[in-house]
């Protein structure tokens, strides 16, 4: 397993090191307890570009780990990344998966002002955003958040000591479960995966062809080649959604074409060198599905990636019909 990930990791990082990043990177501060455990997370998450820890949103523009009581400022993590690879929706969805969003003053056994949670920002984009996510969510629960959502002010760079800290301390303790960073964000246990015989059952023969037996279909043969409709475009085997209308473009080259997946954990990796090419074969993650491959000639202000997709193995789904059909929480990736 292990083994496999960092071949993952191999492709991919190969791939998105001839991607343009222009426009691209956008900045956060996570404020979600101790913030060794919520650097020690973010920094596994695929896009994240860089992670500083220290204090922010207190009453002085000076202070350090001692004062940090008598300032009133919070453990905060800064956090910069590439939108082109994780979308902003999924690192907010990330953080709400590791903090308890209706703790006051305490995560994890870590109790104080310093500990409390919130979402700070300096871009305004980046704050409406912010806003936009919490709103939604908390439409989901009848009891307030705790999490404060405002803007930055006043951070201060941590110690040394506490950079990296759980890197240079791997027994140190950890209120959040580092290990869920490569996992899924959102819940999978609604998206399965069938049999080969209901497979043959259920599937026409190009979708059959394609997503189990790695074929390619015709080019301009699929409908969803010049489909723009506002929804998501899910694995026709287990349903899972792997890409948003939001990033699906033009590309002429005849089949479904996209920027990026819908979430980081979607689309699995693997180098194809088939046909005397040399390419990168993109999959579904839960299901094994073959869906086309990704290259290095899409757009440059959308991080230079085209992911070329049968469309033979996707099923889309309106806008609005994702909360009746169970895709709710998914709504926050398709502007």
């Amino acid at each position: 397993m292990k083994q496999w990930l960092m071949c993952l990791a191999l492709v991919l990082g190969m791939v998105q090191a001839q991607a343009s990043e222009v426009n691209s990177m956008k900045t956060m501060y996570l404020a979600g307890g101790c913030f060794w455990g919520v650097q020690g997370y973010f920094d596994r998450v695929r896009g994240v570009k860089e992670t500083l820890v220290g204090y922010a949103n207190g009453a002085s523009a000076d202070t350090d780990y001692k004062r940090i009581h008598a300032t009133g400022h919070a453990e905060t993590l800064r956090l910069v990344y590439d939108e082109n690879v994780v979308h902003t929706g999924e690192i907010l969805a990330r953080y709400f998966s590791i903090i308890d969003p209706f703790s006051v003053n305490q995560q994890g056994n870590d109790r104080g002002v310093q500990y409390r949670t919130g979402i700070f920002w300096e871009d305004e984009g980046v704050g409406a955003a912010v806003r936009a996510f919490v709103a939604d969510e908390q439409k989901k629960h009848d009891k307030p958040f705790a999490v404060i959502v405002e803007p930055l002010k006043n951070f201060v760079p941590a110690e040394d000591y506490h950079q990296k800290y759980l890197d240079k301390n791997p027994r140190g303790y950890c209120h959040v479960n580092l290990a869920a960073a490569t996992q899924p964000v959102h819940t999978d246990g609604r998206f399965t995966v069938p049999d080969k015989e209901k497979l043959k059952a259920t599937l026409d023969k190009t979708a059959y062809a394609v997503t189990q037996e790695k074929g390619t279909e015709r080019a301009f043969s699929s409908s969803l080649d010049k489909h723009y409709k506002k929804g998501i475009y899910v694995d026709v085997v287990t349903k899972k959604p792997l890409f948003a209308s939001s990033d699906k473009f033009d590309s002429g080259s005849g089949w479904p074409s996209f920027t990026r997946p819908i979430t980081t954990d979607a689309i699995s990796y693997a180098e194809d060198h088939s046909h005397g090419m040399s390419r990168t074969e993109v999959s579904s993650t839960l299901g094994g599905s073959h869906l086309g491959h990704v290259f290095t000639d899409g757009p440059r202000d959308k991080g230079g990636l085209r992911y070329c997709i049968n469309g033979a193995a996707l099923e889309f789904i309106p806008f609005e019909e994702m909360d009746a059909r169970g895709y709710g929480d998914y709504k926050v990736y398709v502007k």
